[in-house]
């Protein structure tokens, strides 16, 4: 659309190229509104990830035109000025949007947006011909990532092409000066997608119908697949204590905590019923990604116990699209809302294939007929030392675009690990971060491994020409790695640790940084997890860790505690066993050094103790053991000392022994002895902190590993290193745990390019 406007007796012209955040979030009509307000004329263009303007009038008002590009922006955009140059005026009427053109390509693919405020308006006003369309979307919200077929982010290249816009869609779509202009997932109820409630051989349709149908089975109990922006939810009545653990025994998922969405309100009064909200908590819910946060139980929670089995901490968030917004606020309670997978799969997208996998879990569905071209399941956070800090990259925040400290010679694609596996690729100094894919042991997470790495590459235009992988030659994500036919570079995992908090600080040029986690491959073929290291990215030299122990039955002790726990006594000669279980063959095994891997992994430390307590001696998922031992914690801790002796390899030694016999100590309080625990290595992490600086000279010290999602030992570590006087860092972009693995590959990769 092209507005004229009259032409000034002196003009200049420039031609702007702006990169960055600039598709998918409403920008060109921004610039159309923006040149027409100041009397400006020219073209707006996108070309592969970049816009091209051409404007000219007074000299003025280019400049005023060319500041409110970045401080006007849309909300949602992020644009960076790549060049302004000076043109030859032309005889131009107006201002006109043109259609997307090619150029090199720079793409910024935009992740999943929420319900905005607009649209939730229009949501809820029975005038408006939106009114309870659960399809409802503008430039400024609404699905992205995961319905994008193809770049430059035009209709013809998503989800919705095969949804012929209306006449009254269609207006809007082709009018500048509507928000709706060039909103691509575009629809209403005449035109868009639609919704279908089936439960067993009864299908209703219609959207109000289906909306209906479920809505009355979740209030008689029931559990309901529903299909969402990024996959499908598994939802049932988060107060009903049956209905929650029906879902626990079908999904046959027994303990791992499930997450609950509550019905939007302007003051949360729902949500602060059930658990405790402070402001800052309450602005990260509020927050356009829409993440599930940690958030504490209230005194009276109201939450079915079975929704999170012995844990202090609830995973609650708000309805992000307007379906959610709908079933919540005619439900009226809050519900578990869990992806609709099996264990460490990423979420269903599918219908047919819900149906098939979760016949026996899901007592209905509520499909829709909008594809849902990748997964992508829920961002989690949650507050560490003042911060939100990512445990899940997910739906709102992925994939996440950072600028890397040095460029990487070539496109690298960087595969991370097994576990909470995401990808990386990079090229120049750009470095693009997936969303979470999961574990990389079920063929699904496999297969969309795999289509992860295709659909960067394509959308992107960029295609790898290495690969970095872990350094475990038995990971899923290494063995394609070794298969791909790229040039392979292995990171040892704890690098790959180190490295990624180092690349969310550059600034700080020599670091210490304590890895710490469940097992990883060591250089010395060990399972390393309780380390420290100094230096920098590329260049790290291990000076700190935790006495080794032989730990029976290898990858079984991640599952069973008890193996931890009586690895630790047996090495110093107590009789311990678990409640219930014949030891006797494993501790034969364990003698004789049959599958018994030695291990300096901190992980495995909090796993013993949470045995010793009788917390846990069986887990049903990564973590239960450490998070069980952090929820039962109380009071403020009393360290055991634990002494530092230095190995032949130099490496300070830190000794678990002293605490066994506090663990075991029945005079104190169970509850106690957990916290004592707690303060106890955070204390370490001081003391070695203490030994090393008297050696060596760093500017940091640096929190990285999976172990630091612990708030307990988190927060009481940095605060005694803070009081100690050594500024401290813990991850804030990227999840400490093996999530951000990809990333410290590249970065570790990038530093050893220009070493």
């Amino acid at each position: 659309m092209t507005v004229a406007i009259s032409t000034p007796s002196v003009i200049a012209a420039r031609r702007l190229f702006l990169g960055g955040r600039v598709q998918g979030v409403g920008f060109r009509p921004f610039v159309f509104r923006l040149a027409t307000r100041l009397g400006l004329a020219g073209t707006v263009q996108n070309l592969n990830g970049q816009v091209c303007i051409e404007v000219q009038g007074p000299p003025q008002a280019l400049d005023v035109f060319t500041a409110a590009l970045l401080t006007e922006a849309p909300p949602l955009a992020q644009p960076e000025l790549l060049a302004s140059e000076p043109t030859a005026p032309r005889a131009l009427a107006g201002f006109a949007i043109l259609a997307s053109g090619v150029a090199a390509p720079d793409v910024h693919l935009p992740p999943d947006q929420f319900c905005c405020d607009d649209c939730l308006r229009e949501l809820t006003d029975p005038s408006d011909r939106r009114y309870r369309y659960p399809f409802i979307n503008c430039t400024q919200c609404g699905p992205r990532y995961t319905l994008i077929a193809g770049l430059p982010y035009d209709r013809a290249r998503t989800a919705m092409a095969a949804f012929a816009l209306c006449p009254a869609c269609h207006a809007e779509y082709e009018n500048p000066l509507d928000r709706r202009f060039h909103a691509e997932p575009l629809a209403c109820p005449s035109c868009g997608p639609q919704l279908r409630f089936v439960q067993g051989s009864r299908v209703v349709a219609g959207n109000e119908a289906a909306l209906a149908a479920c809505v009355a089975l979740l209030r008689a109990g029931g559990i309901v697949a529903v299909k969402g922006v990024g996959g499908y939810h598994l939802l049932v009545a988060a107060q009903d204590e049956a209905a929650v653990g029906r879902l626990r025994q079908r999904k046959r998922r027994p303990t791992k905590p499930f997450a609950v969405m509550f019905p939007w309100q302007s003051d949360l009064t729902i949500l602060r019923r059930h658990l405790r909200l402070s402001s800052e908590e309450e602005a990260v819910l509020r927050a356009p990604e829409r993440p599930i946060l940690l958030l504490a139980r209230a005194a009276d929670c109201g939450l079915a116990d079975a929704v999170a089995p012995w844990l202090g901490h609830v995973g609650a968030f708000l309805p992000y699209s307007p379906l959610h917004h709908l079933l919540l606020g005619d439900y009226g309670a809050p519900v578990v809302a869990t992806s609709a997978n099996l264990s460490g799969e990423p979420v269903l997208t599918d219908g047919k294939a819900v149906a098939q996998r979760l016949a026996r879990v899901a007592d209905a569905f509520l499909h829709h007929d909008r594809p849902i071209l990748r997964p992508a399941d829920d961002t989690v956070r949650r507050f560490i030392a003042g911060r939100a800090r990512p445990l899940r990259l997910g739906r709102g925040m992925a994939p996440v675009e950072r600028v890397l400290p040095t460029s990487v010679v070539t496109p690298t694609l960087a595969v991370g690990g097994h576990l909470k596996n995401t990808i990386a690729l990079a090229w120049d100094r750009r470095v693009v971060i997936s969303p979470h894919i999961g574990d990389l042991d079920a063929p699904r997470s496999r297969d969309v491994f795999g289509q992860t790495i295709e659909d960067l590459q394509r959308l992107y235009g960029v295609r790898a020409t290495r690969v970095v992988c872990d350094a475990h030659p038995d990971y899923g994500s290494s063995r394609w790695a070794r298969a791909s036919g790229l040039k392979c570079v292995p990171v040892l995992h704890h690098h790959a640790h180190a490295s990624a908090l180092a690349g969310e600080w550059p600034a700080v040029g020599h670091w210490l940084v304590f890895t710490w986690d469940g097992v990883g491959l060591g250089e010395d073929g060990t399972l390393w997890g309780g380390e420290a290291f100094l230096g920098r990215p590329g260049h790290w030299r291990r000076v700190a860790s935790l006495r080794p122990f032989r730990l029976p039955g290898g990858e079984a002790a991640a599952r069973e505690p008890w193996r931890a726990a009586a690895a630790l006594c047996w090495s110093q000669g107590l009789n311990w066993s678990p409640p219930g279980v014949d030891v006797a063959f494993c501790r034969g095994a364990w003698a004789r050094g049959i599958n018994a891997p030695e291990t300096s992994a901190a992980g495995r430390l909090f796993d013993a103790a949470a045995a010793l307590l009788g917390l846990v001696q069986h887990t049903s998922y990564e973590g239960e053991g450490p998070m069980r031992l952090e929820a039962f914690a109380q009071g403020e801790g009393a360290p055991v000392a634990l002494p530092l002796k230095r190995d032949a390899a130099g490496v300070w030694r830190a000794d678990w022994a002293p605490l066994l016999a506090h663990l075991l100590d029945a005079r104190v309080p169970p509850a106690r002895r957990a916290a004592d625990f707690h303060a106890s290595l955070a204390r370490l992490i001081v003391e070695q902190t203490r030994t090393i600086a008297c050696e060596a000279a760093f500017e940091a010290v640096g929190l990285a590993g999976g172990v630091f999602q612990n708030r307990l030992l988190a927060e009481h570590a940095a605060a005694l290193l803070d009081a100690a006087g050594w500024p401290v860092r813990l991850c804030e972009a990227l999840p400490c745990n093996d999530g951000g693995l990809a990333f410290g590959q590249i970065i570790h990769v990038a530093a050893n390019d220009h070493a």
